[in-house]
C-alpha cells in the first residue's frame, strides 16, 4: 500500500465520516433562502455558490436549452452592473467566477480571498432579481450557445453518442433532453422564454447560498441577511421532483455514423437513485459495482480488457447515485487497433454477465472500498469541492448530511448485495446500446442511425 493511500486512510479515521473537516452551519432567511456554511481555515480563501433548483430536467419539449442560455445571460448585466462587468469586478478583487447548468440544477460561483466575500454576495443578490434581459444580448448569446453545441456535441463523436444514448434511454423523460438544447429549439428560442424561466425559478425561495472556506458562519449569515434578506422571496419553488421515467420494456440499440477516427461503444442500464431504490443499500452497491469495473489500474476493465486481452484501447464504467430522478449505469470502450468493435462489445457484456453470475471476491471488494475512501479524502481537500458537494446534495433534496455516513454505507455493502443489484438492474431489457461507426464513404450501404428495439 502506498504512503499516499495510508495517509488518506488515516485521515478518514481522524475526520468525521465522509472526510469532512467541519460541520455545516445553516440559516434560513425570512424570504425562504437557505444559507449553508462550512468553515475551513487552512488558507485565507473562500468559495461562494448560489444554487437554483432548476435545470434541464425541468424544460419541456420544444424549449430545451432555455436553462443554459439563461445561465449565459446572467452575465449580461443589471442596472447597476453592465454587460461583462460581473467578471471584471471579481477579477479586480483577485478572484474568478463561472457557472454551470446540469440536469438537476443551475449554479453560479466565485472563488476569492476570504476578505472579498461580500463583493460576490452583493453581485449575486443583484442579478438574482435585477437581471436585464435585452433582445440584442439574447440574440448574440444564443448564437454563442449554438456554436458551443456544434463544437462540444455535433463535432465531437463521443459526445454525440452519449447524447443519442440518453435520448433513446429516456425517450419519455426530461433526462433524455440535452442540457445545451436541441439545435432546432435553440433556433426558435425567444427572449420571452427566458423571461418566464427567470421569473419562475430565480428567487430566494428557490435558491441556496453555499459558502466554504476561511469564514465564520455568523459572519456569512450577517452578509446574507444584508444582501439577500431584503429581496422578495418569490412564489413557492416551481421546480418539483420529477416523476421517474416509465420502466423500460426491452433493450434498444442504435448504430450511429459520425466523422470519428475510431469506433466507440457506449451502453447504459436504467438504474435507481437513492429515493427510487427498493432498498437503501442498492445505490451504494451499484457505486461499488462501477468501482469494481473501473476504479484504478487493478479494476476489471483496465486489467482484463485493456492489458490482458488487448481488446480495448480504453474502457470505463460510471454510476452516480446523486440525482433528482433515477438515472443510468454506464459502460464504454474504444477498441484497440485491428480489434473488431463487436468483440469489445461482447467483452463488455461478458463482464456484466460475470457480475450477475458470480459474487465478487472479498479482497477485490475491500480494495475498491479503500480506493473510494481515499478519493473522498482527496476531493475534500478542495474548498471548491466542499461547496460543490453541499450545494448539489441540498439542491437535489438529499441534504448535506448524506455525506456523513456515505463511507459507512459503502463499507457495509457485501459481495452478495453487489451480485443482487447486478442481476436486478444490469439485464438486457434495461439496456440501451450505441455503436459509433466512423463515417462511411459516399455511396456506402444505408442503415446508419437505425434504432432497434
Amino acid at each position: 500500500m502506498t504512503l499516499r493511500l495510508l495517509t488518506a486512510l488515516a485521515a478518514v479515521v481522524l475526520l468525521v465520516p465522509g472526510g469532512h473537516a467541519a460541520e455545516v452551519a445553516t440559516h434560513k432567511l425570512d424570504n425562504g433562502m437557505e444559507v449553508l456554511v462550512r468553515p475551513d481555515h487552512r488558507a485565507p480563501v473562500v468559495t461562494a455558490m448560489v444554487w437554483y433548483r432548476v435545470g434541464g430536467i425541468d424544460e419541456y419539449p420544444g424549449r430545451t436549452g432555455v436553462a443554459h442560455v439563461l445561465e449565459h445571460m446572467m452575465f449580461k448585466g443589471t442596472e447597476e452592473v453592465g454587460p461583462g462587468e460581473f467578471a471584471e469586478i471579481i477579477a479586480r478583487n483577485g478572484g474568478d467566477d463561472n457557472a454551470f447548468t446540469g440536469q438537476d440544477y443551475t449554479a453560479y460561483f466565485e472563488k476569492l480571498a476570504s476578505d472579498r466575500l461580500e463583493v460576490a454576495l452583493r453581485l449575486e443578490a443583484d442579478r438574482m432579481v435585477n437581471l436585464l434581459l435585452q433582445e440584442e444580448q439574447f440574440a448574440k448569446e444564443t448564437q454563442v450557445v449554438m456554436e458551443e453545441r456544434r463544437l462540444r456535441v455535433e463535432d465531437d463523436p463521443r459526445s454525440l453518442a452519449h447524447e443519442t444514448l440518453r435520448a433513446v434511454a429516456f425517450d419519455a423523460h426530461g433526462y433524455g433532453q440535452p442540457i445545451i438544447g436541441w439545435m432546432e429549439d435553440l433556433e426558435s428560442l425567444e427572449l420571452a422564454d427566458l423571461e418566464t424561466w427567470y421569473d419562475r425559478y430565480y428567487s430566494p425561495r428557490n435558491a441556496r447560498l453555499v459558502v466554504a472556506g476561511d469564514v465564520e458562519p455568523e459572519q456569512v449569515f450577517e452578509l446574507a441577511e444584508k444582501h439577500f434578506g431584503g429581496l422578495p422571496g418569490g412564489a413557492e419553488p416551481a421546480a418539483v421532483d420529477p416523476k421517474p421515467a416509465p420502466e423500460p420494456r426491452g433493450s434498444r440499440t442504435v448504430d450511429l455514423e459520425a466523422q470519428a477516427r475510431v469506433p466507440y461503444t457506449v451502453m447504459a442500464y436504467r438504474v435507481p437513485n437513492l429515493p427510487a431504490a427498493d432498498a437503501n443499500w442498492e445505490p451504494f452497491a451499484l457505486r461499488l459495482l462501477a468501482g469494481i469495473l473501473d476504479e484504478g489500474r487493478s479494476a476489471r476493465l483496465a486489467s482484463r480488457l485493456v492489458r490482458d486481452r488487448g481488446l480495448a484501447a480504453s474502457a470505463g464504467a460510471h454510476y452516480g447515485p446523486e440525482s433528482r430522478a433515477p438515472g443510468l449505469f454506464y459502460l464504454e470502450g474504444t477498441p484497440a487497433p485491428d480489434t473488431d468493435p463487436e468483440a469489445l462489445e461482447q467483452a463488455l457484456l461478458d463482464q456484466v454477465a460475470s457480475l450477475r453470475e458470480e459474487a465478487v471476491g472479498k479482497d477485490e471488494l475491500a480494495r475498491v472500498k479503500r480506493q473510494i475512501a481515499a478519493s473522498e479524502v482527496f476531493q475534500n481537500d478542495s474548498v471548491f469541492y466542499q461547496a460543490m458537494e453541499i450545494g448539489k446534495l441540498e439542491t437535489i433534496g438529499y441534504g448535506h448530511e448524506y455525506r456523513k455516513n456515505y463511507l459507512e454505507r459503502i463499507r457495509a455493502v457485501t459481495p452478495e448485495q453487489i451480485q443482487k443489484v447486478a442481476a436486478k438492474y444490469l439485464k438486457p431489457q434495461r439496456r440501451t446500446l450505441v455503436r459509433l461507426h466512423p463515417q462511411k464513404p459516399q455511396g456506402a450501404p444505408k442503415g446508419a442511425g437505425e434504432v432497434r428495439q
